[in-house]
């Protein structure tokens, strides 16, 4: 690896675990409102790229909405599926495992109500699933499989996916329920960059966690 690579790169996970710590602090620290941490994480999965790769222009950004025809219909069928999948998931273990904390960690550390689920669900759903798919797959896992292969690009991205929503969930689940989310959202980063990987966009993995996020806020709601 040439020494302005290697620059790159060292810039690179830098600049992704400092974001994923920042957002560490907002989410299980400093709680403030829902609408000042959706600032927050702007700035730092939208700005923080954007501001790096004006420093080294090695680093490139997939495109937002490229994708195919076919592509497009079978992330919509993976999307439904998914859904039907975590919302079954739900209803045949909600007898087994304790899921109360997740309505109360709603309400008070995000300052989520059944008032304004719907506008909260919507965000989280369309523009939220969207910022995090730049950030980790349009930006992160594009760069790294470029400077430092597709193995560590895929493991890498996948494994601070899933650290970056551990303060975000802290509550909200037993010990042994949270270690499988969190195994599952490490799976599912190493899924949705497998999706992008056809063709070099983000838009069909963007579609996918939507519906997974459609399914959470679906929980969500039952519980609140």
């Amino acid at each position: 690896m040439t020494a302005p690579k290697k620059k790159t790169l060292l810039w690179l996970l830098a600049a992704a675990v400092l974001c994923c710590a920042a957002m560490t602090l907002v989410d299980g620290v400093l709680r403030p409102p829902y609408w000042l941490k959706s600032a927050v994480k702007l700035v730092l999965f939208l700005g923080v790229p954007f501001l790096l790769s004006r420093r080294l222009p090695q680093l490139r950004f997939a495109e937002l909405f490229r994708t195919g025809k076919k592509q497009a219909l079978v992330a919509l069928g993976l999307g439904a599926g998914l859904y039907a999948v975590i919302l079954g998931g739900y209803f045949a273990v909600r007898g087994l495992f304790d899921f109360s904390g997740i309505a109360e960690s709603l309400s008070a550390n995000a300052g989520v109500t059944r008032e304004n689920f719907l506008f909260v669900s919507l965000y989280i759903s369309f523009i939220n699933s969207l910022l995090e798919e730049f950030f980790f797959r349009g930006f992160l896992f594009a760069n790294l499989k470029a400077l430092a292969g597709r193995g560590f690009a895929h493991g890498f991205s996948a494994l601070t996916f899933s650290a970056y929503h551990v303060a975000m969930m802290a509550g909200w689940f037993s010990p042994l329920l949270f270690c499988l989310v969190l195994a599952g959202l490490a799976a599912g980063g190493i899924i949705f960059n497998l999706l992008n990987e056809k063709t070099g966009g983000i838009c069909t993995s963007w579609l996918v966690h939507m519906f997974a996020n459609f399914a959470i806020n679906t929980i969500g709601f039952i519980l609140l």
